[in-house]
This record gives C-alpha cells, sequence and structure tokens, in this order.
C-alpha cells in the first residue's frame, strides 16, 4: 500500500478518536448550550468565533470535526483510487457515509440536548470510529506475535483505567473525568479490535476461534460500556458498567494466556521483527 495512504488512514484514526473524547468533554461541560437556537453560528463576532471560555469549547470541537470529516472523506477517495484492498475501502466508505447524519445528530445535540439524541450521536460516532479503526488494522496488520501481545496490553491497562473512572463508581463523573474515561475506553476498543483482525495472522486455524471469541468479545463489550457511560446516573448501573469492565478485563486476560499457551508449544506463527 502507498505510504501516503498509510499514513492518511492513520491519520484518520487518531483524529476520530479525538474528536470522540473531546465530543465527550463538550457535551458533560454542556459547552454547546452556548450556541443553542443560532445553530450553525455561535456567539461571539459575527457568530464565527468564541466569546467565552464554554463557546470556545464548541467552537474547537466544531473546527476539529470539520477536519476530520474531510480528512475522513479524502482517506475513503483516496483509497478508492489507489485500489486498497476491498475491506479497507468497504470500511471506510462505510465510516464517510455516515458522516453527514453525524453532522445532523451533532446539531441537534446543540438545539435540543435530549439524552436521545445524545445517545444516537455517540453511537453513530463509535460507528465511524469502528470503521475507521477497522481501516487501519487491516492496513496495518501484522504477523508478529510480539506486537499482537503489546496490543493486548494497552488493551488491558485501558479497561484497569475504565474501572478506576467508572461512572459515578469511585470518583466524581465530571467532564475531565469524563473524557479520561472514553479516552482509555476508545484505547482499549481499538487495541481489541485490532487483536481480533491480527488473529488470523498469527495463530493457526485449529486454535485461531479461540483467541479471537477472547478478543470480539471483548470488544464489544467494551464499546458497550462506552454506550452505557452515557447512561450511568446512579442507580445501581455503575455497578453493571464495573462488572462488564471486569468481564471485559477477564477476556483480554484469556486471549493473552490463551497466546502464550501456543506460543509455548509451538503453535503461534510469526516473523522475527514482524512486518506491516
Amino acid at each position: 500500500m502507498d505510504t501516503r495512504l498509510r499514513r492518511l488512514v492513520a491519520a484518520s484514526f487518531v483524529l476520530t478518536g479525538v474528536l470522540m473524547v473531546l465530543g465527550v468533554y463538550t457535551a458533560a461541560a454542556g459547552a454547546g448550550l452556548t450556541c443553542a437556537g443560532r445553530w450553525p453560528f455561535c456567539d461571539g463576532f459575527l457568530g464565527l468565533f468564541p466569546a467565552n471560555w464554554s463557546s470556545f469549547i464548541e467552537w474547537f470541537h466544531r473546527l476539529v470535526a470539520m477536519v476530520t470529516g474531510f480528512l475522513v472523506l479524502g482517506t475513503t477517495i483516496l483509497a478508492w483510487r489507489e485500489g486498497a484492498a476491498r475491506r479497507i475501502r468497504v470500511a471506510l466508505a462505510a465510516s464517510t457515509i455516515l458522516l453527514p447524519s453525524q453532522i445532523i445528530l451533532g446539531a441537534l445535540t446543540v438545539t435540543t440536548y435530549q439524552w436521545v439524541v445524545l445517545t444516537a450521536h455517540f453511537v453513530t460516532a463509535s460507528t465511524i470510529f469502528t470503521g475507521v479503526a477497522l481501516a487501519a488494522a487491516w492496513t496495518f496488520e501484522t504477523v508478529d506475535p510480539d506486537r499482537m501481545e503489546r496490543v493486548l496490553a494497552v488493551a488491558a491497562a485501558g479497561l484497569l483505567a475504565m474501572t478506576v473512572a467508572t461512572p459515578h463508581a469511585f470518583v466524581p463523573f465530571g467532564p475531565n473525568v469524563q473524557a479520561l474515561y472514553y479516552a482509555v475506553g476508545l484505547g482499549a476498543y481499538a487495541a481489541l479490535l485490532c487483536a481480533t483482525v491480527w488473529t488470523a495472522s498469527v495463530t493457526e486455524r485449529g486454535f485461531r476461534s479461540g483467541l479471537r471469541a477472547a478478543t470480539g468479545s471483548a470488544a464489544v463489550l467494551t464499546i458497550s460500556l462506552l454506550v452505557l457511560g452515557r447512561q450511568v446516573y446512579g442507580g445501581g448501573l455503575e455497578y453493571v458498567s464495573l462488572a462488564g469492565t471486569a468481564t471485559a478485563f477477564g477476556l483480554t486476560a484469556a486471549a493473552v494466556w490463551i497466546l502464550h499457551e501456543r506460543a509455548r508449544s509451538g503453535s503461534v506463527r510469526g516473523v522475527p521483527g514482524g512486518s506491516d
């Protein structure tokens, strides 16, 4: 694959994740309400520039969203023009198709600020992120078991951090903690997606299903927890979130154990040093 396209896929993946975390912070801080009723404009000079810190948060979120949208679109176009692998093109195209609906939902979060709209906005963003993350995983697919282990270690660390920052469990779930929770959660989710995709390259067929089931289930559970996090306001849901995080961590630990066991028995493939 062309080096430029690889870099664009990586940039799209990173910036989409950053945008989601920024969106969570913007919603948690109530910054979008500074522009309520004036969308697509806001306050400040000509309705285009921020007048205070809250409107700056919303303004900056919009700026990053615009840059990210054009980046994903450009990456998708280049992937099709360069004839990238079909699965990469499809994943990017699916994310691109969802961009207009995400813009509409973003506007509704400012003008209505209802939990149903906020949840739909986050679910759509998560779907877009999943597409871009899968494209990145396939772009940088590895046959190096060591890299697989490192990715699983990142996922485990992210899940542990999620446990500490569980909504309304141990610390106040303010804007900063919410941003941290979703940053480490998205990191863990992306790492688990990569591990699931890379399973086909590092294990034998007879053992692949168990490893993939563990990482795939942990990935689905992790993104579900992030969606649930938009609804956790006490009432016992924090314990559901804790139990889910513990389960995802257990599945990740099981994947690490499986990988080690197969490496000891000589059933894990790999090339020293790995390759992209």
